[in-house]
């Protein structure tokens, strides 16, 4: 007899947590995992409860009721693909397949594509919030077929995180919008840790600050403007001692950052679009940098910067300047994904509701923020509005702290501090704001040796030129 009314095929950390959080909102939930000793692990925490870790995918069709309704919790590519491959027998027209992985967006409207004549219904889910999440409450981006969504909406609006706004969880479009939005999250992820990274080592070698010193910090920075959960985890990192030899953890790191493909989609999609990110590429950029362990310590004998200087004045006004800094930064990355989402809207017909996207990252996610009020205001008041830079409070925020990004920016360059992420979203604000850019210059160089023509400033935009130039 079906006595389950929510299957999750993958119980690692994620799954198995997601599983439980399913079951705490009262629906009896059934689980499978190739490897026997989680389905054995599964079964043993839960125990007592309306679960059940079954053996096969036969079993988990079978114990379900119609239609099915089964998340995938599996790595992407391949996994997803293998796991679609051997239950697609085992279901029905009407079922729902959800994958809840990271995959990537054009690999989901793929899959909902092939699986449509089968009548079986397929979302692309982001799912942000780690293993904590999972278990309490994570910000949830499903796209697919909307009645799909609406057959599961009490289940997720059920297991996602609570804010004063509702839950966090809301339809986000067709095919793989729900992943689209997903990866941009992850870009904008990628870009505000980095930023932080940045202030941490210019704390760190500007000011000759320990660990615990700029624990301290960012847990008041917490309290204000900055209050977001990377602020207040960016605190508790620096502030843990390593229990065998009471060193801060964090200097105990191993300098060498890793990445599963999202932050890099991200670039290369905002490429393909012509969208213009570069704090987010900038991150990226600094990881692969940072996996150059080996060849930067070689490269320190060899390469040599302006003597390490500690920044003189007053260290308390120099850090309120570096707060300022960093949440300009920080206002400039969101601004950059949430202009790739609205070009990804029309590019890909998702119908993209921003003002929803915004609140339903308030809570659960991990790049939940203050922030996410205002900028969820800015897009409802502005339906049209192409860049949150030149919405209030946005556009006061950067008249009034790009002197205080500047000069972070310039003293951490004259101390050879890199700071790709602070500088790029410096160089992304003074070109947004710039009505001529030196890109005539780029245009004529480009007709010179290739004739690929230009436009002209006193002629109408529908024209083209080019030029003999002499040589």
């Amino acid at each position: 007899m079906s006595t389950y009314q929510f299957g999750i095929v993958g119980l690692g950390v994620m799954g198995e947590n997601l599983a439980l959080n399913v079951e705490s909102r009262g629906f009896p939930t059934a689980g499978y995992d190739l490897d026997e000793q989680k389905r054995r692990s599964a079964a043993g925490k839960w125990a007592g409860k309306k679960m059940a870790a079954v053996g096969s995918l036969e079993e988990l069709a079978v114990a379900l009721e119609k239609p099915r309704r089964i998340l995938v919790m599996v790595p992407a590519g391949k996994p997803v693909d293998a796991v679609i491959h051997d239950l697609k027998p085992r279901l029905a027209p009407g079922d729902i397949l959800i994958d809840g992985g990271n995959s990537f967006f054009p690999d989901t409207d793929r899959r909902g594509k092939e699986l449509e004549p089968t009548g079986i219904r397929f979302i692309g889910m982001g799912v942000s919030g780690g293993e904590s999440g999972a278990l309490h409450g994570p910000a949830l981006m499903p796209g697919g077929p909307e009645d799909a969504y609406r057959q599961v909406e009490p289940i997720l609006t059920a297991i996602a995180a609570q804010t004063d706004d509702g839950p966090c969880c809301a339809y986000i479009g067709q095919g793989g919008a729900g992943h689209y939005v997903k990866m941009v999250h992850n870009g904008i992820e990628y870009g505000i840790m980095q930023l932080i990274c940045e202030a941490y080592d210019i704390m760190q070698y500007g000011l000759g600050m320990r660990a615990p010193e700029m624990a301290k910090v960012f847990a008041e920075w917490n309290q204000g403007e900055l209050n977001s959960y990377l602020i207040e985890i960016a605190a508790a990192v620096l502030g843990t001692a390593d229990r065998e030899t009471g060193k801060p953890v964090v200097e105990l790191i191993m300098d060498r950052a890793g990445q599963k493909g999202t932050g890099k989609w991200t670039s290369q999609n905002a490429l393909d679009l012509g969208v213009a990110i570069p704090t987010i590429d900038a991150a990226l950029e600094a990881r692969i940098l940072s996996a150059l362990k080996e060849q930067r310590v070689a490269a320190a004998k060899v390469l040599h910067g302006p003597a390490r200087r500690k920044f003189r004045g007053d260290s308390a006004a120099f850090l309120e300047t570096l707060r300022q800094a960093l949440r300009l930064a920080i206002v400039t990355c969101y601004a950059q994904g949430f202009a790739l989402l609205g070009e990804a809207s029309t590019e890909y017909g998702y119908h993209l509701h921003l003002p929803e996207i915004a609140r339903i990252w308030k809570g659960g996610c991990i790049i939940r923020a203050r922030l996410l009020d205002a900028i969820k205001n800015a897009l409802a008041a502005q339906p049209d509005l192409v860049n949150l830079m030149v919405a209030e409070p946005f556009s006061g925020i950067a008249n009034g702290l790009e002197g205080s990004l500047r000069t972070i920016v310039s003293k951490a360059t004259a101390a050879g501090i890199p700071c790709l992420a602070l500088a790029a979203s410096l160089g992304y604000l003074d070109s947004y704001r710039r009505p001529r850019l030196p890109a005539n210059l780029l245009q004529g160089l480009r007709d010179y040796f290739g004739a690929h023509r230009y436009q002209r400033v006193d002629r109408p935009r529908t024209e083209t030129f080019h030029t003999e130039w002499p040589g």
